[in-house]
């Protein structure tokens, strides 16, 4: 079929939930993408974080592979070796506990909130959960009340209740909210759909005091910021913070669909049998590609290349920020950055970068947002700057 056939059988038989670009990608390797016509791209978006080790890793492509000659699936009502090695992995990378498997970052959070609802009524408290304004944390009911975004909650009202929502960074606000009654404070330390926002490290020092002071669950939403992303295996480690509960996905299967909930020692024991479960969370296959993506990216020190290549993406972001004016603001950490536009022309860029062989993403009218995969090198970024400058200087 060609890329015609394609955008209209799916225009006629899918749901239209998504803006998608008329592009129909067939093949992918490393940072480069290939359309069903052969046109190359570098991809900036990496599946949205997904594709941290490269697309068609062949680590992980072997991996699944392997594992789907053997044995796919049999439910979590048995013990398989892969989901006990990869929660053992998740581990030992990040704090004593046990985790919980899902399919996405949507319902690791759900997992997490239901663990921080079960936490309350345990201790006779209530069962609000404190977010901030600005946030992202899942498209389910649940996760969508916890989201501090109003647009996105008003077509589906009424939302689930027990979510108070404060304002991001804002230190006083937060232990008024802590104070008022609460069993967790839920927080992304980096605001990835609310265009990347980075926490202040006093804000997240003072989430975990306020939890420790007033018996509550922290929360960490890792989902984006997981696994490399900003230049440390977990984000919260910039802040020399340890969450109770954390949760990841996006990065964690190599391009297959697995999401996790790490639970502390003072969490890890909240769900019990019956309590919560997935039918396909923490299937062979995708535990499997999990293992071989968190192997790639220790043993390829991909948190350094993230660190290295994120100081490089901003200084190159920052010579068109000067060199263009159309620029007010780089901000992220590692490599997920953006950019924001002094006019909103974010989706005019998007379309000009796209088809000038680059793919970049927006989070609003003016907020591009760059999240490449974890192998990109200063010849990427190169060609990016090269670009987007130019798409820049046209508009």
């Amino acid at each position: 079929m060609d890329s015609k056939q394609v955008i209209e059988m799916d225009n006629k038989y899918v749901m239209n939930t998504y803006a998608r670009l008329p592009v129909v990608f067939v093949k992918g390797a490393g940072v480069s993408l290939w359309d069903a016509d052969g046109k190359e791209y570098i991809d900036f978006v990496g599946g949205l974080g997904v594709a941290a080790v490269g697309h068609a890793n062949p680590a992980v492509a072997e991996a699944v592979s392997a594992q789907a000659k053997t044995l796919v699936h049999v439910s979590n009502l048995f013990y398989t070796e892969q989901p006990a090695r990869l929660a053992k992995k998740l581990v030992d990378l990040s704090f004593p506990g046990q985790v919980f498997f899902a399919n996405s970052g949507a319902e690791a959070n759900e997992a997490a909130i239901k663990m921080a609802r079960r936490f309350a009524n345990d201790n006779g408290r209530a069962g609000i959960i404190l977010t901030a304004t600005r946030s992202f944390h899942g498209r389910t009911l649940a996760t969508l009340a916890a989201t501090g975004q109003p647009d996105k909650q008003v077509p589906f009202a009424p939302m689930p209740q027990g979510f108070v929502h404060v304002p991001f960074n804002d230190v006083d606000s937060l232990t008024r909210a802590a104070q008022a009654g609460a069993c967790a404070v839920m927080l992304e330390v980096v605001q990835g759909e609310g265009g990347v926002h980075v926490a202040s490290p006093d804000y997240v020092k003072a989430a975990r005091e306020l939890c420790d002071k007033h018996n509550m669950l922290l929360v960490i939403d890792e989902v984006q910021t997981g696994l490399g992303r900003t230049g440390k295996m977990f984000a919260c480690q910039h802040f020399d913070v340890t969450p109770d509960i954390m949760t990841i996905a996006k990065a964690l299967g190599g391009g297959l669909p697995i999401g996790a909930a790490i639970a502390g020692e003072q969490a890890c024991g909240l769900l019990r049998a019956g309590d919560h479960g997935s039918t396909f969370g923490g299937s062979l296959l995708t535990a499997s590609a999990g293992l071989a993506a968190l192997d790639f990216i220790v043993g390829n020190n991909l948190c350094q290349n993230a660190e290295d290549m994120g100081a490089y993406l901003r200084e190159r972001l920052l010579e068109i920020r000067d060199a263009t004016d159309r620029i007010s603001d780089i901000r992220g950490l590692g490599l997920m950055q953006a950019a924001e536009l002094k006019e909103p022309l974010a989706a005019s860029v998007v379309d000009k970068c796209l088809a000038a062989g680059v793919v970049i993403n927006r989070t609003s009218a003016t907020t591009l947002r760059f999240l490449p995969p974890l192998i990109v090198t200063t010849e990427h970024i190169d060609r990016l700057a090269v670009v987007l400058k130019n798409v820049l200087e046209e508009l």
